[in-house]
């Protein structure tokens, strides 16, 4: 064989090597996420050709499919789908799946690699396909109120009630949100037209504002994460002092910061980091964060899951701590919530979470288990974490800090009857003549704590500047956690 010849032949063989990595690649390697994108048109028509599977909450279905009597076989039905809209999302069936119904698609559809046999032996008695059960960790109670508190005071935010111990997800709601009936119906531009009127709505209701959306500046509510940095230092402790000017300028800016109320902190030359946090003062938190410096701060809040996504298995929004290198002006900002910090109620929650878990950030979750039709359990999902965010000591520390915030400091209308309620307020600026953004996060029982939560409202709470916090953002906490406490 002459040396043309060899050449030919070997990139023939090497053409053929390739083809055939590549192809046992797809077949055998890729094939299950190829198969379980839900931008596989092919797989998601197939999947109208079966029973898809029902989303449930405390054993009810809240999404299932009905015999249709079209080209699709079956109709997607949300019952009360307003409600649980965060948490099911929609199945069109000229666009991409969303929330659960595109995450747990391969076991609503039937089609994951647990469920292979049961879809074979069916297959061979005859049985027509059916997708397995998504048991959600939602609680009805705790969800319905959080619908209440929010849309009955003609709010727009979310309300997001989790169990600190395992990162359950047991609430997720918000407003103004959509039903997924009107995106799920057969008629291709029917549903394409009400998708269309959603996306121009103003007021984004397909954002889940619970997980991600426009995120909006924290507020004081961060107080919590630059008082954990500091305890965690080992430099301070509640007892440490700050000066207590009326106003504070960062070196190197023009810029003022006050306290929300105007004059000092609680009055007196000093002020102490826990009057600090308990009357959520912003200049003392100003003065402490460029002690600690935009590292140190940083660090602690990706010890909370902030510059992070989280898979609940839906995906979710990172919240941010910026990344690049600040002087002490902006530092300062960070401090107390503004600046470049963005988070979600969920974010919030993991925060307010670890320190009731002890110190130690769970994952967030919102799937319970997989159930084939059958009735036999595909998958369990327990609980997994995150990692330690902060010590036993400090969140004791901190704890006690957060009850006194809500016993007489600036949550006082989270308080509950007969509960230790641990909690901090926020009120967040976004312009000049913005509305505030406004927030509670905390949980309760403080002294054995079964859930978290956070609650974010937006515009204000249709009061523009004039409202805050404490006035709205606490009274809605304390309605959802008496609905679950009082179950």
């Amino acid at each position: 064989m002459n040396r043309e010849l060899k050449r030919v032949a070997i990139l023939a063989m090497l053409m053929f090597v390739t083809l055939f990595v590549s192809s046992t690649i797809i077949q055998y390697f890729q094939a299950e996420n190829l198969k379980d994108d839900p931008r596989n048109s092919r797989t998601l028509y197939a999947s109208y050709s079966v029973e898809r599977g029902p989303i449930l909450v405390d054993g009810e279905p809240i999404a299932y499919s009905k015999p249709s009597d079209d080209r699709y076989q079956f109709q997607r039905v949300y019952a009360n789908g307003p409600l649980y809209a965060a948490v099911t999302g929609y199945l069109p069936v000229n666009g991409e799946p969303t929330g659960l119904e595109r995450s747990a698609n391969a076991y609503l559809s039937g089609t994951s690699s647990s469920q292979f046999f049961d879809s074979l032996l069916r297959l061979v008695s005859g049985q027509d396909p059916k997708g397995a059960s998504v048991e959600v960790t939602i609680d009805p109670v705790a969800q319905q109120a959080a619908q209440d508190a929010l849309t009955n005071a003609g709010y727009r935010g979310a309300v997001y009630l989790s169990e600190p111990s395992t990162g359950k997800i047991l609430a997720m709601y918000s407003t103004p949100g959509f039903d997924p009936n009107t995106l799920a119906v057969h008629d291709g531009e029917e549903a394409l037209g009400a998708y269309d009127a959603l996306v121009a709505d103003p007021s984004n209701p397909l954002y889940n504002r619970a997980t991600g959306g426009n995120m909006n500046p924290p507020g004081s509510v961060f107080k919590l994460v630059l008082t954990a940095a500091a305890l965690e230092s080992g430099k301070y402790t509640p007892e440490s002092t700050f000066p207590n000017p009326t106003e504070f300028t960062p070196p190197g800016t023009d810029s003022v910061v006050r306290n929300t109320e105007g004059g000092n902190c609680g009055g007196g030359a000093e002020v102490t980091l826990a009057t600090a946090l308990r009357l959520s003062c912003n200049i003392p938190m100003a003065e402490l964060g460029i002690e600690l410096g935009d590292d140190a701060i940083r660090e602690q809040a990706e010890k909370f899951g902030f510059n992070t996504e989280f898979d609940i298995p839906m995906g979710t929004e990172a919240s941010v701590y910026p990344t690049e290198q600040l002087d002490d002006a902006l530092t300062a900002l960070t401090a107390f919530g503004q600046g470049d910090v963005r988070t979600t109620p969920m974010q919030m929650a993991m925060v307010a979470g670890a320190i009731a878990n002890g110190g130690v950030v769970m994952n967030p979750n919102v799937i319970e288990k997989i159930v084939a039709p059958d009735f036999s359990t595909l998958e369990t999902f327990q609980g997994s974490e995150f990692g330690r965010a902060i010590s036993e000591e400090t969140a004791k520390t901190m704890t006690e800090m957060m009850v006194n915030g809500v016993e007489n400091g600036a949550a006082s209308n989270a308080r509950i009857d007969g509960v230790s309620v641990a909690g901090k307020t926020g009120t967040a600026e976004n312009g000049e003549s913005d509305p505030y953004t406004l927030w509670f996060t905390g949980f309760a029982p403080a002294d054995d704590p079964q859930y978290a939560i956070t609650v974010v409202v937006e515009d204000g709470g249709g009061l523009g500047q004039d409202g805050y916090g404490n006035l709205v953002a606490a009274p809605v906490a304390r309605q959802v956690l008496e609905a679950v406490l009082n179950k």
